[in-house]
């Protein structure tokens, strides 16, 4: 039997065992098993899955720390310096980021849905961590521009560096205003909105200029504790409001994704998709 798990903290929320049990079907505890490895501590935590694990996947606050004890990454990994999955391999511990894999299918397929193709429209990452930076690398191959919005200006000019540009900008808090009226896809990495930030969405005239509202889509990384939907919702119940608002993408969406791309990764077989849909839905009906 192979063994996957999880590492980070806290973790006793996670979904993850529930995505890969039902992805895994008839062969969950024959062939494969997936479980916690709980710990406040990278180094216990990594050293369990030396021991006793084939691969794992990794959240915060140790993404960076698992990328940094990999032997190999794969390149989209490389260049975004922090992994969320380790496996066992012949020479060693390979890296792979499956959170650039997820915003890739969920603003792919949105993208298509919305006739932007050909990189026809620019990207506005929220935050710069390791979500942020998988998205911004993400998105770059998908967008014109990708602008990084973060409170440090200095880490996520690093990372664009790191990247070699791409096509990548980065901007200061106080510009987030600007920035959002001027993209036409948003990406909100942040565990939770500043106030700041949250009093510039509130007073926003989302029918306002350039790219404007019509056909922007927000992808939130934030599946339990959402910020967007009541704003939406509140936005949608002021007059004629509702037809401007964006396509919302939750969180349990891009959870889905990168774990059907992580479960593929670990086993080289498809998951059972439509079951693991099914866990995320539920959660998606409770926090939107």
């Amino acid at each position: 039997m192979k063994r996957f798990g999880l590492i980070g903290f806290p973790i006793s929320h996670s979904l993850s065992p529930a995505l890969f049990r039902a992805g895994y079907g008839e062969k969950w505890g024959r062939d494969y098993y997936y479980d916690l490895i709980r710990g406040d501590d990278f180094g216990a935590s990594y050293g369990k899955f030396i021991g006793c694990y084939d691969g794992i996947n990794v959240t915060a606050p140790f993404k960076e720390k698992a990328f940094c004890h990999a032997d190999a990454a794969e390149p989209g990994c490389a260049g975004i310096g922090a992994a969320n999955l380790l496996l066992k391999a012949g020479n060693g511990i390979y890296a792979y980021n499956t959170d650039y894999y997820g915003v890739r299918m969920c603003i792919g397929k949105a993208m298509h849905d919305h006739g932007m193709t050909g990189k026809a429209s620019s990207a506005l990452i929220v935050g710069c961590g390791g979500a942020g930076k998988a998205a911004a690398a993400a998105a770059s191959g998908l967008c014109r521009e990708t602008i990084i919005v973060n409170r440090s200006r200095e880490k996520a000019e690093e990372f664009v560096q790191r990247m070699n540009g791409n096509s990548m900008t980065v901007r200061g808090i106080e510009d987030f205003r600007e920035c959002f009226r001027k993209a036409g896809i948003i990406i909100f990495t942040l565990p939770a909105a500043g106030a700041d930030i949250l009093e510039v969405l509130a007073q926003e005239d989302f029918a306002g200029s350039g790219e404007g509202m019509p056909g922007k889509i927000i992808l939130e990384a934030n599946y339990r504790d959402p910020q967007f939907p009541g704003l939406l919702k509140r936005m949608a119940q002021k007059e004629n409001r509702h037809t401007c608002l964006p396509e919302y993408i939750p969180g349990t969406e891009w959870l889905l994704q990168q774990a059907v791309a992580g479960f593929e990764i670990f086993t080289g077989e498809h998951p059972d998709e439509g079951s693991m849909a099914e866990v995320a839905g539920q959660t998606r009906a409770l926090t939107v």
